[in-house]
């Protein structure tokens, strides 16, 4: 078996308001459908860390700086090797307005507690731990060209 596979790198922030415990989210209409975090895509060229504060604006509106690093997610496709790796940053640092919504959905701040108890088939609510406990730096799921539901998500 090789050692190189097919790897897709995005990201996702959560802009955090700390002292109302709430977070920007999109309720995404396009890809991912359901309630999540702003983030995307990484360019060719491009830092993770650029992507980020890039898919923020685009997708809220706002200005985000002084990004944490929080970790990763790592989906590993059983049926071919592929790999999706979400590399996932914080901040309570923005400026700006935040946007109504844009193509991939409506935009708006929600609590914490509201977004882990949600049953988003995107899985937002187990992404939690890794965005806010700083023991867990990694969250690796697998999946199949056909789901990703019916597999546990391990967290480093």
């Amino acid at each position: 078996m090789g050692r190189t596979f097919v790897t897709e790198h995005t990201n996702m922030i959560m802009i955090y308001n700390k002292e109302e415990n709430k977070a920007v989210v999109i309720n995404r209409k396009l890809s991912w459908c359901g309630i999540s975090f702003p983030g995307g895509h990484v360019e060719p060229g491009e830092s993770f860390y650029d992507a980020a504060v890039r898919e923020a604006k685009e997708e809220t509106g706002l200005t985000v700086r002084n990004l944490e690093f929080c970790g990763v997610i790592h989906w590993h496709n059983i049926d071919n090797n592929d790999k999706y790796i979400v590399y996932l940053y914080k901040t309570s640092d923005y400026e700006g307005e935040l946007t109504d919504g844009t193509e991939e959905g409506d935009v708006f701040f929600m609590d914490i507690d509201d977004i882990k108890n949600t049953k988003e088939n995107n899985r937002i609510a187990e992404y939690i731990p890794v965005f806010l406990d700083g023991g867990i730096s990694e969250a690796y799921g697998k999946y199949t060209n056909d789901d990703d539901t019916g597999f546990d998500i391990l967290y480093f």
